[in-house]
């Protein structure tokens, strides 16, 4: 009898996985053991091992596409074997899909007679609001007279009426001797700008020779400024600004699941985490003389990044509750000590992970951070190379940055985000000199881990990573 072949979960958090190639094709023969597919998950490309022994019937997912957790992927039995009756259940979902589409494509078409009623709708509404509209004008607005007038028309001789009204009360308001209206006339000065110096504030001749005009602004602005500049101010700068025309394109390209992992993770992380950041100065001179005399002696080369992922180790030997994660209704207190390190690959991250970190030495740390750095980037990570973490370190300053702030990768309750060490002026013993320093941020999860916490974590890990001999007593 055929059997059923669906896709396996191949870590905690996949959800789908896709197919990136078939090592069997439909009618070759399997046997259990052999290698049928390479499949991309959210965090490695794994091989899907054959348990069934025949021949391969039917493949259910084609090169390229995505299955989900327990969809029917493949099936094998007997050769020239129906197995129709077993994809009864797939054939009946994908048509109820066909069905909702259609349905949705026919809701969100309108039917032509409704447009059309519509539009003839709208049409003789708007015919008759010009009708109304013209009406009006044709019938206008009787004056006192009994004479019909426009409202354009009235509305334009009332504004004449008032203009002349406001003129006539100012020029008889104003006292002013003939003579001086007379002078005033011929110098073009606007007789209600002068100020009277007559009995009872009567203008007088004298009043008007002795009248200065209020300078305009353009004219303020020709006096402030110099030589040809102030010539040219008066007058309106046209400035001909090029116009540039270019393509505008994009592409798009296919989420992988990798990095649909990542965005699910993280977003639930940062919208469900209360985050909150504590950021600490490391005076790191005594480190990298440190450093320097292990590379002598040592076989691996040991860099910064693993002598930090020692120094955190046991800084949460000190300090269990940052080695913690929320669990809604309890908080899980972790003895053990396995801490992740984010490495970036071609298509996103991953995290693999270092167990019993703080049991091991700085060359044992540095042999298995390459070997799993050198395994994520070929893309042959194993589930179990990273699951478990307790607690996450990213470390960005190789790259240039000084300091930033990481998104708690569940289920920690805090991840260490590490800067660049820069050449900064420093006070010592009371003297400017110039001191290598470098940054950490810890982003806590409120829930769990407190400021005070937090805070004693980072002053121990300060005090490892700047009197390194401390880490060996």
């Amino acid at each position: 009898m055929a059997e059923v072949i669906r896709m396996p979960r191949m870590s905690d958090t996949m959800t789908e996985g896709t197919f990136v190639e078939w090592h069997k094709k439909v009618g070759d023969t399997v046997k259990t053991g052999d290698i049928l597919a390479e499949v991309e998950t959210d965090k490695a490309t794994m091989e899907l091992e054959n348990y069934v022994k025949g021949t391969l019937l039917y493949i259910g997912v084609e090169k390229g596409q995505a299955a989900k957790v327990d969809q029917i992927i493949a099936i094998v039995g007997k050769e020239g074997e129906d197995y129709s009756a077993l994809l009864d259940d797939g054939g009946s979902q994908q048509s109820t899909v066909n069905s909702k589409e259609s349905e949705v494509k026919n809701d969100g078409e309108k039917k032509p007679d409704e447009k059309k009623d519509k539009k003839e709708d709208i049409e003789n509404q708007d015919k008759s609001v010009n009708d109304k509209t013209e009406e009006k004008n044709k019938a206008g607005i009787k004056n006192e007279n009994g004479e019909v007038k426009k409202e354009d028309d009235d509305e334009s001789s009332k504004e004449i009426t008032e203009v002349s009204s406001d003129k006539g009360t100012e020029d008889e308001r104003l006292k002013a001797s003939p003579l001086a209206k007379k002078i005033a006339e011929e110098k073009g000065i606007k007789i209600s700008a002068v100020t009277g110096s007559g009995p009872e504030g009567r203008i007088i001749k004298k009043d008007v020779e002795n009248y200065i005009p209020e300078k305009t602004e353009t004219q303020k602005v020709k006096e402030d400024l110099p030589g040809e500049i102030s010539e040219k101010a008066g007058k309106q700068v046209v400035i001909n600004i090029p116009q540039y025309t270019g393509k505008e394109s994009f592409e798009e390209i296919p989420v992988s699941q990798m990095r649909k992992t990542i965005a699910t993770r993280l977003s639930q992380s940062k919208f469900t985490s209360p985050h909150f950041y504590l950021t600490v100065s490391v005076d790191m001179d005594n480190i990298m003389i440190a450093k320097k005399a292990m590379n002598d002696i040592a076989q691996i080369k040991i860099s910064f990044n693993d002598i930090i992922v020692k120094a955190a180790a046991m800084s949460l030997r000190q300090h269990p509750n940052v080695n913690a994660s929320w669990l809604s209704d309890k908080i899980r207190i972790n003895h053990h000590i396995h801490i992740g390190v984010a490495v970036a690959i071609n298509d996103g991250l991953v995290v693999p992970v270092i167990r019993f970190a703080d049991n091991k030495s700085l060359t044992q740390i540095a042999a298995e951070v390459n070997d799993l750095a050198e395994k994520a980037k070929n893309r042959k990570l194993q589930p179990t190379d990273w699951e478990g973490n307790t607690f996450t370190i990213s470390n960005l300053g190789m790259m240039g940055i000084e300091e930033f702030t990481a998104i708690i990768n569940p289920p920690d309750a805090c991840i260490l985000a590490v800067g660049g060490i820069n050449q900064i002026p420093v006070v010592k013993n009371g003297e400017i000199k110039i001191g290598n320093v470098m940054k950490l941020t810890m982003s806590c999860d409120h829930r769990v881990v407190d400021g005070a916490i937090g805070a004693r974590f980072l002053q121990t890990l300060k005090q490892y990573l700047e009197n390194p001999v401390r880490m060996l007593v």
